[in-house]
């Protein structure tokens, strides 16, 4: 995912596609671990989406807690 797609989607629909890929990588361990998987720089790929989401996350929580204290 783009970093600017993952900055459109709303906290909770962050979260939920945080857990979705994060699913999507263990089976992807699993299937190469058994030799099924052809294209193994999906998985770097993966763990760098989730670190791009998670890190957007981080800063939008971040970002919700300063604007509740301003107020």
């Amino acid at each position: 995912m783009k970093t600017k797609e993952i900055r459109e989607l709303a906290l909770t629909e962050l979260e939920k596609t945080i857990r979705d890929t994060r699913e999507e990588l263990l089976n992807l361990r699993l299937r190469k671990q058994t030799g099924q998987v052809e294209r193994t720089n999906e998985l770097q790929s993966l763990r760098r989406d989730i670190a791009r989401m998670e890190t957007i996350h981080t800063q939008k929580k971040r970002a919700d807690a300063a604007a509740a204290t301003e107020s």
